[in-house]
């Protein structure tokens, strides 16, 4: 299936942005499947944390908040933390992470992907930014040198 793509480029550097999903203020991808959220990182996110090292994953069954921490991804440069998209019930984690946490980096929208979240509020899901907005807040951010 053929997804379009946004290409943000701000001082010298090309972030990729898909459209078939959304997008939270903290650099996490959402994305709608069955009812369903898989969530990642962006291309933004991976590239400025470069060479990713290690993940720690939520456990399966953990219930989760919007906005909450529910993970770490440690990177040569620094450690961040991974927040969840909506509020849910984790249902899988993508345990190919654990050994090859460089997925991260060379696909961060597929086989990168970090976990499945059975959303207890849909609307939660709508409220997130749409690929446009967070092109916008890429560029902000990048240009402000964050």
């Amino acid at each position: 299936m053929y997804v379009s793509e946004i290409v943000v480029e701000v001082k010298k550097k090309k972030y990729i942005i898909k459209t078939d999903r959304k997008y939270t203020k903290t650099d996490e991808w959402a994305k709608l499947e069955d009812g369903k959220i898989r969530e990642g990182i962006t291309d933004y996110a991976q590239k400025e944390l470069k060479d990713i090292v290690g993940i720690e994953l939520p456990e399966v069954g953990k219930e989760v908040k919007k906005g909450e921490v529910i993970g770490v991804i440690e990177s040569i440069k620094a450690t961040a933390d991974l927040y969840a998209a909506v509020s849910g019930k984790v249902v899988e984690v993508n345990e190919k992470l654990l050994d090859q946490p460089e997925l991260l980096n060379t696909d961060p929208y597929g086989e990168g992907w970090i976990l499945i979240i059975e959303p207890s509020d849909p609307k939660e899901y709508d409220e997130l930014m749409t690929p446009e907005q967070y092109a916008e807040h890429i560029k902000k951010h990048a240009e402000e040198g964050h």
